[in-house]
């Protein structure tokens, strides 16, 4: 099954959600006015794409009616499918230019990033990478655990410690295989704890000092895990994480269980972080790189209903 099925597929419940009610919307109006405008916002926000991108949505739509000369409201549908895949700009994938390269992966506890990692790793192993993981998320002696056995279904190696181990001296081990077995790509699972915060950016600022030190040149990720179905909640959990540390895009997991996708949507406009895979299912095969115009696409069925 190609990206495009299994985001669209993904996308049932988002779709049901959006394009659904944008439908039943636009059926109850016979022409666009200012009414409609606000009644649109009013629909978009309700479906968790948030106050702000909803808003600047609807201005948009208002300068591309004003460009277009549209005044059918059976218009409005493709007219917002073309703004959101827009707003989410060009697709960026991971940068792996170097070898080794190095990606961390943060994510508070429940996202599926123990997973996501395993699936993350899988997908680069298929395309003949040489992976190595780190299990530096010491604080929990099941992530370690999660790791190894997701590692073993990858049939990727992972470098590991105790439960309570320095995070900081995992990732160094891990640096370190990493050089002398000639891997592509060193994946590091990190704790992503928010109720600390101080605690949180000295266990991350001590990790990027030993990959400074230890891989300068090194081409380097560091990927957010967000549930989908926490929809504003991921967006803040996103915003928090991003006061805190560098973050390079996003693992966006769950999609295909929630109604909530509209937060990629709202994550990219307000944050300017880029989502750059997305979970549309439980296989291994289910991680999937993010292609913003078949998002778009998916959310409003190719725009023809």
């Amino acid at each position: 099954m190609g990206f495009f099925s299994k985001i669209k597929n993904g996308l049932n419940k988002t779709r049901n959600s959006i394009s659904s009610s944008v439908t039943s919307l636009i059926n109850s109006f016979t022409k666009i006015d200012e009414d409609f405008i606000e009644e649109l916002e009013e629909l978009l926000v309700s479906s968790d794409i948030g106050v702000k991108t909803s808003t600047d949505i609807c201005e948009r739509l208002r300068a591309k009616i004003k460009e277009t000369g549209t005044t059918e409201p059976n218009e409005i549908k493709l007219l917002l499918r073309d703004i959101i895949a827009d707003m989410l700009g060009e697709d960026k994938g991971l940068n792996l230019s170097t070898t080794p390269s190095i990606i961390l992966v943060i994510g508070v506890n429940g996202v599926g990033k123990t997973t996501s990692i395993g699936k993350l790793a899988a997908l680069l192993a298929s395309q003949g990478k040489k992976v190595i993981l780190g299990a530096a998320d010491t604080f929990r002696a099941a992530a370690i655990e999660q790791l190894q056995v997701w590692g073993d279904r990858a049939g990727v190696s992972v470098i590991k410690s105790t439960q309570g181990a320095d995070p900081a001296s995992v990732v160094f081990d891990t640096i370190a295989a990493g050089k002398a077995r000639h891997a592509d790509v060193i994946i590091c699972d990190t704790a992503g704890r928010l109720h600390n915060k101080k605690d949180l950016m000295e266990e991350l600022a001590k990790i990027n000092r030993v990959i400074e030190r230890e891989l300068p040149e090194a081409s380097k990720e560091s990927l957010l895990v967000l549930d989908a179905a926490t929809g504003q909640n991921a967006v803040n959990q996103a915003r928090e994480f991003k006061n805190v540390t560098n973050i390079t895009g996003i693992v966006l997991t769950k999609l295909d269980g929630t109604a909530k996708g509209g937060i990629v949507i709202a994550i990219h406009n307000e944050l300017s972080i880029p989502v750059k895979y997305v979970g549309v299912g439980e296989g291994m095969d289910d991680l999937q790189p993010f292609n913003a115009k078949e998002f778009a696409d998916g959310i409003f069925d190719g725009g023809d209903k």
